[in-house]
């Protein structure tokens, strides 16, 4: 296991790191939501939940139920209805849930799909570990 800063700290000058501005930059832009939101977004039809993290971590730790697993490389690809690897409910007007593991990738994933478009495009704070802690349905792990 390795140690890292997380992107919400400042780096070893004590000044924020430029990866924690773009984090910020882009958060600004999210209306993010508690798991709880999220679930009931899904739950009504409202919204898809996208699972963007590595297939070994949804192996070990398990998926929210109901989410459609997209592995971030090819995200943008996957929900640009101007794109020919686009899947068949991209639209510019979906509602577009990203979740990762605790919040941070998500947020820069969804800022990504903005800008591609993706206008109704957010994430969970506090991603998986966020979702399993409120006790919301899982499948497989």
């Amino acid at each position: 296991m390795t140690t890292h800063t997380p992107p919400h700290e400042p780096g070893h000058d004590g000044r924020p790191s430029r990866i924690g501005l773009v984090l910020s930059a882009a958060r600004s832009r999210l209306d993010r939501l508690t798991p709880e939101e999220a679930y009931a977004e899904l739950a009504a039809g409202d919204a898809v939940l996208v699972d963007i993290r590595p297939a070994a971590q949804r192996a070990a730790e398990g998926e929210a139920a109901g989410a459609i697993v997209v592995e971030r490389n090819v995200l943008e690809w996957r929900f640009d209805p101007t794109d020919g690897a686009a899947l068949p409910i991209a639209s510019d007007d979906l509602r577009v849930i990203v979740l990762c593991q605790e919040g941070y990738t998500s947020s820069l994933a969804a800022a990504s799909l903005r800008d591609i478009g993706v206008l109704h495009a957010t994430d969970v704070d506090g991603g998986f570990a966020a979702w399993r802690a409120a006790g919301l349905p899982l499948s497989g792990g």
